[in-house]
């Protein structure tokens, strides 16, 4: 389907344009990592998930005035040696893209692999 749908771009280009750019690598490294992800657009969060509901949701991606969080649904019960997730929720984590190089940090692949292939055995 493709994360960068005229929903995302418009979402995208209302924000400052470092953090659209970091937005728009961050979408694109979850298409290819998860080309079959249904893509919504809630408020100003993007979802990806096996479907538009709640139950299926793999990724979040929301872009803040200085950096975009990418939460991961169930993220709590991931495996993240690096130890790039935040949050003490007792479902759900975050990571913080503040730059480029955030975007290819050691273990950030295999973090967002492991919750896709979560994702696809749940939903």
């Amino acid at each position: 389907m493709g994360g960068m749908t005229e929903a995302v771009e418009q979402l995208l280009a209302a924000q400052q344009a470092p953090v659209a750019g970091l937005a728009r690598r961050l979408v694109a490294l979850i298409d290819e990592l998860y080309p079959d992800a249904v893509v919504t657009v809630n408020g100003g969060d993007i979802g990806f998930g096996s479907g538009t509901g709640y139950k299926g949701l793999v990724f979040v991606v929301s872009p803040h005035a200085k950096h975009v969080t990418l939460g991961l649904a169930g993220g709590a019960d991931l495996p993240d040696p690096a130890g790039l997730m935040e949050g003490r929720g007792r479902v759900h984590r975050h990571v913080k893209i503040r730059e480029e190089a955030d975007l290819v940090r050691p273990g950030l692949r295999d973090l967002m692999t492991a919750a896709v292939d979560r994702g696809r055995s749940v939903g």
